[in-house]
């Protein structure tokens, strides 16, 4: 490891000016680039003290062994040469987008004597026009099937149309009027790249124009009573009408704008692209990254813009670009703008939506980011191989003497101190267990304590298997990895506590998710036949937070002499691993497939944490003081309400009123009315936007 003082530059070495940087590795590899509106101040901010330095840059400034730079005159120059030095050198601390599919495109050859058309992958050339990328290789067939009806160009290989030519036979497309059959000369060069660069056009998006012009050499025919080409048109709008529907109007006044989402964690981030064209969507694509430099979401826009109009010109960039940020100096903002127009060849508008069809249409286009971000996680952790690494990595991370086979996560979840409540999820070898999560109030005392709140929860988590030990007695070596399921509910706890997530039912014993243990199904199971309680130790139990939570759990485990339970923490903000008594975090390799599996364990628990608290303070919105009337069911209660309208009216009913609803008695009235008598009425509810206060209804939360 390099000290980075050992290459700083002398003080007024470095340029105080726009231009571009490199570090190199000790064998002169060029291991990043980097660009700056002046030189010196940035720079020099790569040689402070490590320990103020982000973990990446701090590994980044270790691993060089020199810097050296470039002045340019404008920030436009910078940033064209920072793309140019990071398509050549392919620096490894770069955030270097990778496309997670290679991505079809419909291409027309107009570079060739008789146009075709085509799907087409991979790196674009010169004098090929383009559309897309499209999801699928067959959307493009069905759109180019469609279209050949009206326009009839070539679609067949060079060795097709050669052969076509030596025989004088079209092929079957040309006898079926699906192509204009240049090969035979049925159409002059001229005319067939005529029928080419229509369709050109109306794939571009100017597609009213030409069927306006359709339509009325169709009403021309009718009237002049050819009725057969009338017809023909009529179909040939179809077609194309049927071809335009593939891709639905997104926006109303026929933009052409590329729009750009980011979806991102602390170690990856998937960029999501959508290619409006004529105010449709014309094609779809998605990168993903590691970020292996500290960026924020404006840097991984600047780069995503980079990869994607670096090598294009004229129309292949839009008028007008869209993403989610932008950099907060507008300087730099105005380079990337003027950047983008230079490759267009006129003005390029760069701007984040605020308002409107663009601004809903781009939250579409970042939830496709945050899926694509979530498929790609899953895939990464899907893999057996993949698995098996993660476990080792953490064991040898952690020390552990052996690989941690169940592993489970604990999280704390409320809103300002209400509602606060726990998860705790399970993975076993590496896959998540839902039948065995488990959810859990915090009942020991009242308020916002996270640190508390953990030592509570995994209090009782493992004074539940104390209790089962010493029920059925001692784990033998033979069933000591074994896995069993939990019960539903805790001790006496509410029973939404140890619902599964997705079902809501009572767990399965195992073999009935295919988890088959090897302990007979008498010794997995209650007396009663209820699935054990929380039998099972995990090998590695991980919270959500860094030292002070870890402490309050190793804490929880050695009140209950707990001592063969590996225990970690998991720091959000830099993804740093938290081990009890540790002064400094353990870190993972970006690249860990460890940290990954961590991650994923982490994000699981606090999605399932905080599911369970919207859904409590959910369900305590909804509560009424006639929920507490014994004897009055829903049907009753909104019977009630339909009559007097409101809780603040029913509460200001004598019990003879009450007694007047349909079926309800004397008995029954006199209980409503001493269930609202012992509530308080709050302050009234005043809407902020009119001023005038709303009246009381059965779902309000203040009767």
């Amino acid at each position: 490891m390099a000290d980075p003082s050992s290459y700083r530059p002398k003080p007024g070495q470095i340029p105080d000016s726009p231009g571009v940087y490199r570090f190199r590795d000790d064998h002169r590899r060029v291991i990043y680039v980097g660009k700056a509106k002046s030189l010196r101040p940035r720079l020099s901010s790569y040689f402070q003290d490590l320990a103020n330095l982000h973990p990446r840059t701090r590994t980044m400034v270790t691993t060089a062994a020199s810097v050296e730079w470039t002045v340019v005159s404008t920030e436009v120059e910078a940033l064209q040469l920072e793309y140019s030095w990071i398509k050549e050198y392919d620096p490894r601390f770069n955030v270097k987008y990778r496309d997670d599919k290679s991505y079809p495109y419909l291409a027309v050859t107009l570079n060739e004597e008789f146009p075709r058309v085509q799907v087409m992958r991979g790196a674009k050339k010169k004098g090929v026009r383009y559309f897309g990328p499209y999801g699928h290789a067959w959307a493009i067939r069905e759109t180019v099937d469609l279209m050949l009806r009206v326009f009839p160009v070539r679609t067949c290989s060079a060795g097709v149309f050669k052969n076509a030519e030596r025989t004088g036979r079209p092929c079957l497309l040309g006898y079926i009027g699906k192509c204009s059959a240049p090969c035979v000369g049925r159409v002059t060069p001229d005319e067939h790249r005529e029928l080419a660069e229509e369709f050109c056009d109306f794939m571009a998006g100017r597609t009213g124009a030409y069927i306006r012009r359709l339509e009325r050499r169709m009403t021309d025919a009718a009237e002049e009573m050819e009725y057969e080409r009338a017809g023909r048109l009529r179909d040939d709008i179809g077609a194309l009408r049927r071809a335009m529907e593939k891709s639905a109007v997104v926006l109303a006044d026929a933009t052409d704008a590329d729009l750009i989402a980011v979806a991102e964690d602390e170690l990856e981030a998937a960029v999501q692209i959508f290619h409006v064209r004529g105010g449709r969507v014309r094609g779809q694509r998605g990168w993903v990254t590691d970020k292996v430099e500290e960026v924020d979401t404006a840097g991984l826009v600047e780069d995503a813009l980079q990869q994607l109009y670096g090598e294009e010109s004229g129309d292949s960039v839009p008028k007008e670009v869209l993403v989610p940020a932008l950099p907060e100096d507008q300087v730099a903002t105005d380079a990337l703008s003027q950047w983008l127009s230079e490759r267009r060849g006129s003005q390029v508008s760069l701007r984040v939506p605020q308002r409107g069809d663009k601004k809903d249409l781009m939250a579409t286009v970042g939830r496709n980011a945050r899926q694509s971000l979530v498929l790609h996680k899953t895939k990464r952790a899907s893999d057996l191989t993949t698995r098996s690494r993660a476990l080792e990595e953490i064991a040898q991370a952690l020390g552990l003497d052996s690989v941690p086979l169940r592993i489970e996560c604990f999280d704390i979840s409320h809103l300002q101190g209400d509602d606060v409540v726990a998860s705790m999820v399970v993975f076993e070898d590496g896959l998540a267990r839902k039948s065995e999560y488990r959810r859990f109030q915090i009942k020991g005392f009242e308020g916002q304590d996270d640190v508390r709140s953990m030592h509570e929860v995994i209090g009782r988590r493992f004074k539940r298997y104390l209790a089962e030990k010493e029920r059925t007695g001692e784990w033998t070596e033979e069933n000591e990895g074994s896995t069993a399921p939990g019960e539903n509910g805790e001790n006496g706890e509410n029973a939404d506590d140890a619902a599964d997530d997705t079902t809501g039912q009572i767990p399965a014993a195992p073999g009935e998710n295919g988890h088959a243990g090897h302990l007979g199904t008498s010794s997995l199971k209650e007396d009663d036949g209820r699935p054990k309680r929380f039998a099972y130790p995990p090998q590695l139990v991980v919270v959500d937070g860094g030292r002070p939570q870890v402490a309050a759990a190793k804490r929880a485990m050695d009140e209950l002499g707990i001592d063969d339970v590996a225990v970690c923490g998991l720091a959000k903000r830099l993804e740093e691993v938290w081990l009890p008594d540790d002064d400094d975090p353990v870190v993972l390799p970006r690249s860990s497939e460890g940290l990954y599996l961590l991650q994923r364990v982490r994000d699981e628990a606090h999605r399932f944490a905080i599911t369970y608290q919207r859904a409590k303070r959910a369900k305590r919105i909804r509560t009424s003081p006639l929920d507490d009337v014994p004897g009055l069911g829903e049907t009753r209660k909104q019977a009630l309400i339909k009559h007097f309208g409101s809780v603040k009216k029913l509460r200001q009913a004598t019990i003879e009123q009450i007694c007047e609803v349909p079926g309800l008695g004397r008995k029954t009235a006199e209980s409503v009315a001493v269930a609202l008598a012992g509530t308080a009425p709050a302050a009234p509810a005043v809407n902020t936007a009119t001023g005038e206060i709303m009246e009381d209804d059965g779902g309000s939360t203040h009767d």
